[in-house]
């Protein structure tokens, strides 16, 4: 149910972005990227997804990001199997949302700043709050809002198989990098 509301507010949020975008200066990334890196003692595991969807309101601030579990790329075929298959379960869980503020959002994107966004990440069934640093960037005009972060797989609901434990980190870094677009219907 949680699940459920958290996607339904993002794709609320969506739907209003697409609806007024024209009028009150919304910003689109149709094709973000974030990636991920686990240290292992048997083999590094990392993966990228560069069909990440975004919207950042210009006027508020307000910041939505949908991602499908299963376009992550990895090296190995196996890998990207056990990835969706074993540990975020892709077929019952099958995205990820995050819906969030930049705070002391001034609207301004000329230079490159630090930032924090609050917000509350939907992922494999569990809602978090959580709160990341991003950099905000003005490149040829775009904004582009990027950065890093670490993820317990303890919070998310994670199971690794007892076997495995030794093989898979608890902590797995997390990066990200949006160029937005003005919104045009």
């Amino acid at each position: 149910m949680k699940n459920q509301k958290n996607s339904t507010l993002v794709l609320i949020l969506l739907l209003h972005l697409g609806l007024y975008g024209q009028h009150s200066g919304n910003l689109i990334c149709r094709q973000g990227k974030v990636s991920f890196f686990s240290y292992t003692a048997v083999e590094n595991i990392e993966a990228t997804n560069n069909q990440v969807v975004s919207i950042v309101d210009e006027n508020s601030g307000e910041i939505a990001v949908q991602m499908l579990m299963r376009a992550f790329v990895f090296k190995k075929a196996l890998m990207e199997e056990h990835f969706n298959e074993s540990y975020v379960e892709s077929d019952t869980y099958p995205k990820l949302t995050f819906s969030g503020k930049i705070n002391d959002f001034d609207g301004v994107w000329e230079t490159t700043a630090p930032k924090f966004v609050d917000g509350i990440m939907d992922f494999h069934g569990v809602q978090k709050t959580i709160a990341l640093k991003i950099s905000i960037e003005n490149e040829n005009n775009n904004l582009v809002l990027s950065g890093d972060f670490n993820v317990s797989i303890d919070d998310f609901d994670i199971k690794v198989p007892p076997l495995l434990v030794p093989n898979i980190s608890k902590e797995i870094q997390v990066m990200f990098r949006f160029e937005y677009v003005p919104y045009e219907e």
